[in-house]
């Protein structure tokens, strides 16, 4: 966000304690595209933050003792809101995320999904029977165990998906009895305060949802106070592990970046994964942490995959995120543009061979494949979040798999083969959070576990899953003696 100098389009206020508040910092909201004012947002202060932790800890006495009937028509309301606005929500994810129009809608829907699944969840959260006559001293003992909400959770959100990650963290929140603060990336802090006109009109207390534009010095507030009880987080890891870091006792909840492999094997539908692969690759420019950024072919199939690979490339619309043909549009700024540009030059000085792409026009940069490359290289070690993919052959699975586990990262893999023992020798032997079969790391739906293992995070995202976080175990024992 830049500070506003003038006020060309209509201004937004922050949704804190039931009220909406044109306070604090405005500031100008830029399309990505064409730098084109979108929207003027208030950015709140640490005394907005002070306020929003005491509207959530005001709240929880009211959510933790909501009746799942009543959380589950909360969810199927804004799930409905959302859907009756879809054309909106998608415009607004797409000038302000730069995301292409179609990609957006998907998101959009995808949002919808995940609040109906968290409605269904809400009358699902699971408890427990437990003898305990197991020994002659504790005869007549037994116990149940129940889960309850944690407590004010704060979620803090990227930009790349400003909707449906935004979803991610409320949507169980509301689900457990949870009060949530969403601090939400300061490029696209729009889809969120769309979301909160759905949340505000479905009728939780006050104070039990609240979206506020921070800085992340004044957001330091929400990771070090102690009575929030839950910080959940995606974005990158470096940001990611400082603020565990930061967060106390609190349950910390991290889903951050990766640099994603695909291994596809001589065996496998050679058309299919190449297809697969260009979607994983350049979707959104490259900007998930699932996006396909490592892709491994065994050295027969190489030379076949490669060419349908680029075939595939050559297909790909550039350009406006508005238009309904566009398949790759700009990053979020033009400096990740500059910076993923030196990455790709850094690796043709050092020997890699470019095969496609390569050139960047303002915030776009085509879409790129490197081939040549070594596991040391940054386009390989870090995450480049563009849309840029190596290419490398093989020789043995094994090997494949070694090179994939080469990584500070963990999060998805995908596997293509026909060959179910390679499968689940990849199951076994991959360090990631998920291993996606016949289909690219990128393939997620929301009620999945989502989540990563070393640098890509800990804990798991998916509705029943992120309840999991959000609650609590406690076990009554009864002595009927």
């Amino acid at each position: 966000m830049a500070q506003m100098t003038t006020t060309p389009v209509g201004t937004r206020g922050f949704y804190l304690a039931g009220k909406w508040m044109e306070e604090g910092i405005p500031v100008e909201i830029r399309a990505p595209y064409d730098g084109h004012p979108l929207a003027v947002v208030f950015q709140g202060t640490r005394q907005h933050a002070e306020k929003a932790v005491e509207a959530a800890v005001g709240a929880f006495g009211s959510t933790r003792r909501l009746p799942a009937f009543e959380r589950q028509r909360v969810l199927r309301s804004i799930a409905q809101h959302i859907s009756s606005r879809k054309e909106e929500f998608s415009r607004t994810i797409a000038q302000e995320a730069g995301k292409p129009i179609k990609a957006a809608r998907t998101e959009v829907e995808r949002a919808v999904f995940t609040f109906s699944v968290a409605a269904e969840e809400t009358t699902r959260i699971p408890g427990e029977y437990l003898s305990l006559d197991w020994q002659q001293f504790t005869a007549g003992r037994w116990a149940i165990v129940k889960r309850f909400p944690v407590g004010p959770v704060v979620g803090i959100t990227p930009f790349n998906f400003p909707l449906n990650l935004v979803a991610h963290k409320v949507a169980p929140a509301i689900a457990s009895g949870c009060p949530i603060i969403v601090k939400p990336a300061p490029q696209t802090p729009l889809s969120s305060l769309l979301l909160a006109e759905a949340v505000e009109q479905a009728g939780l207390p006050d104070g039990a949802f609240n979206v506020l534009p921070l800085s992340n010095d004044d957001a330091g507030l929400l990771v070090s106070d102690e009575r929030i009880k839950l910080l959940s987080f995606t974005g990158s890891a470096r940001v990611g592990w400082d603020l565990k870091r930061h967060a106390g006792k609190k349950k910390v909840a991290l889903e951050l970046g990766g640099n994603a492999g695909v291994i596809v094997h001589g065996d496998a539908d050679l058309g299919w994964a190449a297809e697969r692969c260009v979607t994983g690759g350049f979707s959104y420019a490259g900007q998930t942490c699932i996006s396909v950024q490592r892709i491994l072919v065994e050295r027969p199939a190489f030379t076949r995959f490669r060419d349908l690979l680029l075939e595939g490339i050559r297909k790909l619309q550039v350009g406006d995120p508005m238009d309904d043909s566009t398949d790759l549009g700009p990053l979020i700024r033009e400096s990740d543009a500059v910076r993923a540009t030196e990455w790709v030059r850094d690796a043709i000085e050092d020997g890699a061979t470019l095969l496609s792409g390569g050139k960047r026009h303002g915030p776009i940069l085509e879409p790129t494949v490197l081939t040549g490359t070594r596991p040391d290289m940054k386009v390989n070690r870090e995450e480049i979040f563009a849309p840029v993919v190596t290419l490398e052959p093989y020789e043995d699975f094994s090997q494949a798999l070694r090179w994939i586990n080469e990584s500070a990262y963990g999060l998805q893999t995908g596997v293509f083969t026909r060959d179910a023992g390679r499968i689940f020798q990849a199951f076994e032997e991959l360090e990631v959070g998920g291993v996606i079969a016949g289909d690219v790391p990128t393939f997620r739906i929301d009620h999945m576990p989502y989540g990563g293992v070393k640098d890509s995070g800990l804990g798991r995202e998916g509705l029943r899953y992120a309840i999991e976080e959000m609650t609590e175990p406690r076990l009554l024992v009864m002595n009927l003696r």
